[in-house]
């Protein structure tokens, strides 16, 4: 699992800054509040613009990129194929045609 401390972290990562993008008038616009990372060795990029601070929005990101990661770095499972047992088919079958015969059942009868 790699290193996941904040500094060597962030030594990894472009960071970018940006406007929010939300409410807040005439401020919201011209104060770069939300931050953006991306993390150069995976490619995983992240943004967070919930805070009105910088600072906070900047943990906030380096939270979230510590989370994916972690989900990256998991082993996938294997997936293995399995095939419908008969009872399950048979099942299945009798199913659609009791659905079939209820749905012909409202139709008026041919003249």
């Amino acid at each position: 699992m790699p290193d996941l401390s904040d500094d060597p972290l962030l030594a990894e990562c472009d960071l970018e800054t940006l406007s929010a993008g939300t409410k807040g008038g005439q401020r919201a616009n011209k104060v770069e509040t939300g931050v953006r990372l991306t993390h150069r060795p995976s490619g995983i990029v992240v943004n967070a613009r919930r805070s009105r601070s910088q600072f906070r929005n900047k943990a906030l990101a380096l939270a979230e990129l510590k989370r994916r990661l972690h989900e990256a770095s998991r082993p996938k499972k294997v997936r293995r194929a399995t095939k419908p047992t008969r009872a399950s088919k048979r099942r299945r079958i009798e199913a659609k045609k009791r659905r079939s015969e209820t749905k012909a059942r409202r139709r008026p009868p041919d003249v």
